[in-house]
């Protein structure tokens, strides 16, 4: 791709951040709709969890080869037809008659989304080649998830107050067909030098592993976890994880690289992405129906007081995107480490009569750790890596993002759920306290991995796998 003058970079970078700002808003929005769906569709508790997980099953299911066939057939073009499909599952879901319905479209479009933010990643990646810009630009397009949080609520509960929830995903379709058009104008095709072969084995072995191990925790409350479906879907997950790293391990170009694991900041930030994610899924989910459920507030009520939140992390990605710049990763990955727990600690002890003060000073310190993740999880993905492998490297962090959502609504909301004792509304809270734990926990980790991760010996296997990945840094070096 040849050299763009800094104000095209720019543009660029625009069109890139806005699919990341309907992907972004999208989550925020359905998370907030929620009890006005299950009121509507009578959907279940676990079918609101499908509700979420199905999106980001798919999304995480598709990432890599998403990323992988980006580089191979053009980015540009991949992208577009991201936008284009994620616009169709939006307004689909708008028109869904039932909950089962919702989730199959809810499907759809994660199918345009996993075209979108792996791939548009590979594109700055590309685009911005100096370490100190590219830096600067990932922290930009995290910030980009904190302003997409910030609009959500707001936006979300006063659509979902005046228009229904239904107008909540219509609201997607002219975002998307704006980007369509300035992605054509702006935005330079670019692929990989060399075209990487597809690998559906591992691509179906991928899915079996999510959607099995995601099934399994779900549907388990209620089934029971000893019940044999149950038993099944755990069994198979355990057999596709079993074969797929074995099988991946021997194709030369797979779909899964495990070459990049070697790097012990790459293998770090995967795990720190799963982790943060999680522990984001998860409050959305609980936090949600706690305000609305629990305590009774309108959706537009429980999004407004959800702002500080979001709007903490709109604040904080773009300093920890400078940090990372200037002094690396470790300083952000603390940071978010101690507010994560810290916030969940706060809200492990609500009940129904807990002050407001004390849940905004929660949702306050919960935004600034969630914010500080984000850049140097990006950063530790690209860094490094040969820039023809960009879209695959950018995909498996785009990936376990996914899969940590996933597994946070999955597990969090099985946990809390299961845990309601009387009226679901009166209960809730109680229960809630289980989940807020887990996402303590989720908030250690991150900080014990981003002490490790950032060491001196990490940063060795790092330059080793580099090297092992592009031989021509060896001669260059």
């Amino acid at each position: 791709m040849p050299e763009l003058s800094r104000r095209r970079r720019q543009i660029v970078l625009a069109v890139c951040c806005l699919s990341l700002f309907i992907v972004g808003l999208d989550n925020t929005i359905v998370n907030l709709a929620l009890p006005a769906i299950q009121r509507d569709l009578g959907a279940s508790v676990s079918s609101l969890q499908w509700t979420i997980d199905a999106y980001t099953l798919v999304l995480a299911s598709l990432l890599m080869l998403s990323g992988s066939t980006a580089d191979r057939l053009g980015r540009r073009r991949t992208f577009q037809t991201g936008l284009v499909l994620f616009g169709i599952g939006s307004l689909l879901c708008g028109l869904a008659p039932n909950v089962g319905l919702l989730i199959v479209f809810r499907a759809v479009q994660a199918i345009g989304g996993s075209m979108l933010n792996p791939v548009a990643m590979s594109i700055i990646t590309n685009t911005f080649t100096e370490p100190r810009e590219r830096a600067r630009a990932i922290g930009a397009w995290g910030s980009v998830v904190g302003l997409s949080m910030a609009v959500g609520p707001v936006v979300g509960g006063a659509l979902v107050e005046s228009a229904g929830w239904r107008s909540i995903f219509w609201i997607n379709v002219p975002v998307a067909l704006a980007a369509v058009v300035l992605t054509a104008v702006f935005v330079p095709e670019s692929r990989a030098p060399h075209a990487r072969r597809l690998d559906p084995v591992g691509q179906l072995l991928v899915i079996v592993f999510l959607a099995g191990l995601t099934y399994g925790i779900i549907e388990g409350r209620d089934a029971g976890y000893g019940s044999p479906p149950i038993l099944v879907s755990f069994v198979l997950a355990l057999v596709a994880l079993a074969v797929l790293v074995p099988y991946e391990r021997r194709r030369v170009e797979p779909l899964l690289e495990l070459k990049f694991f070697r790097s012990v900041p790459f293998s770090g930030a995967t795990l720190i992405a799963i982790c943060a994610f999680a522990g984001l899924a998860g409050f959305l989910f609980v936090n949600t129906l706690y305000l609305q459920d629990a305590l009774g507030y309108s959706a537009l009520h429980a999004g407004l007081l959800t702002l500080p939140m979001a709007a903490m992390t709109a604040v904080a990605a773009p300093i920890a995107g400078r940090v990372v710049g200037a002094r690396g990763a470790r300083l952000p990955l603390v940071l978010a480490g101690v507010a994560i727990t810290v916030a969940a600690a706060l809200l492990a002890v609500i009940t129904v009569d807990t002050p407001l003060w004390w849940l905004i000073v929660a949702y306050v310190v919960f935004g600034v750790g969630f914010g500080m993740v984000n850049a140097p999880i990006t950063n530790a993905a690209v860094s490094g890596m040969p820039r023809a492998q960009a879209g695959v490297a950018s995909a498996i962090a785009s990936t376990s993002r996914q899969v940590g959502a996933s597994f946070g609504v999955a597990v969090i909301g099985a946990v809390v759920t299961s845990g309601v004792r009387g009226s679901f509304a009166e209960g809730l809270a109680e229960a809630s306290h289980a989940g807020w734990w887990i996402i303590c926990g989720c908030g250690l980790l991150v900080l014990a991995l981003g002490l490790v991760t950032t060491s001196g010996w990490a940063r060795a296997s790092a330059r080793r796998v580099s090297a092992d990945l592009d031989p021509e840094l060896v001669s260059a070096g």
